[in-house]
């Protein structure tokens, strides 16, 4: 072979190499603004690069909820989403092709936050009380009814209340209601608004964590795409639980505009460490057994219609795949 052989050979096999380091652009829809401290792990994962070790570059886009995200991962104008563990159960009902491929946590995501001076200790003293949701349609209320039933309370035993995002904690701090139910993150802004906050047991129902979900479609076709992008968030994840402290440093840097509320994101994180991801292994993991659970509440319930093979609903193939 001459010389210009030789270079024109060399010339192709390092633009094929450039065409393959060119990182794989990807939409991640969430189910509420990116910016919300929810979210910490994929924006940390974010911040720090691991997207980028992974040969990823990938964009946040807020969805209208969960169900939502599903729909639109269903329906093939995303390849990946975010939303809660329950989610696969309601929208596969109604024919929505998605699984969840990992699950941020053993833990809820909902909890019940109580005045300290209540003498609230119990759900069962939740009776005849006024209790703060989202909304009638999110999963957190269903949490909320799952956990009642679980002691023999129906939701016409407490005068629930859907007041909205901000509404939830808000009335709550106010004092015009003696319970909230939500996620970490309303817990502290009930708390920075000067609400003394207990936090009430409610392990009797098995509501489960974030969950990142994907169609069936992709997970067949593009497993090595979801592998990658699981491991990267996980590892976000993963550092709130090594030091939260650190993980906080990190996601200001992330989202600027909670600069100066260092202590409050530091304080939602170590509820995430405590109440929702530990005691998780290996990280990401789902438990069939507690998908099968809450499907069973779900369907009781009259919330979906039929219930779904509960290997539709979710797979590990994902999980435990280090680097």
């Amino acid at each position: 072979m001459n010389l210009h052989k030789i270079l024109a050979a060399a010339s192709i096999i390092a633009a094929t190499a450039s065409v393959q380091a060119a990182p794989e652009e990807i939409t991640y829809l969430l189910p509420a603004p990116p910016n919300t401290p929810a979210f910490a792990p994929w924006m940390i994962a974010q911040q720090k690069g691991y997207y980028a070790d992974e040969n990823l570059k990938v964009s946040f886009v807020a969805a209208k909820g969960g169900v939502d995200v599903a729909k639109q991962i269903g329906a093939g104008n995303a390849v990946i989403g975010g939303a809660i563990g329950d989610t696969p159960i309601i929208v596969r009902a109604n024919g929505v092709p998605v699984k969840a491929i990992a699950v941020l946590g053993a833990g809820s995501l909902t909890m019940v936050g109580v005045h300290k001076d209540d003498g609230i200790k119990t759900l069962q003293d939740l009776k005849g009380k006024t209790i703060t949701v989202m909304s009638y349609t999110d999963t957190t209320y269903y949490a909320l009814l799952g956990n009642m039933k679980s002691i023999g309370l129906s939701k016409t035993d407490a005068a629930i209340q859907a007041a909205g995002p901000s509404g939830v904690w808000q009335v709550f701090a106010g004092g015009k209601s003696q319970a909230l139910a939500g996620v970490p993150d309303w817990i502290v802004s009930a708390s920075d608004a000067g609400a003394k906050v207990d936090i009430i047991e409610t392990s009797g129902f098995k509501s489960m964590a974030q969950a990142i979900l994907a169609s069936d479609d992709t997970i067949k076709n593009k497993p090595d795409l979801l592998k990658r992008l699981v491991r990267a968030t996980l590892r976000g994840m993963e550092d709130i639980m090594k030091d939260p402290k650190a993980a906080t440093a990190t996601y200001v840097e992330a989202i600027p505009s909670y600069k100066g509320k260092e202590a409050s994101i530091e304080q939602i994180f170590n509820m995430y460490r405590k109440y929702v991801y530990a005691n998780q292994k290996p990280l990401g993991q789902i438990d069939a057994s507690r998908m099968d659970s809450v499907q069973k509440f779900y369907v009781s319930e009259g919330i979906v219609s039929k219930a779904a093979a509960v290997n539709d609903l979710f797979t590990n193939q994902f999980i435990g795949t280090a680097k």
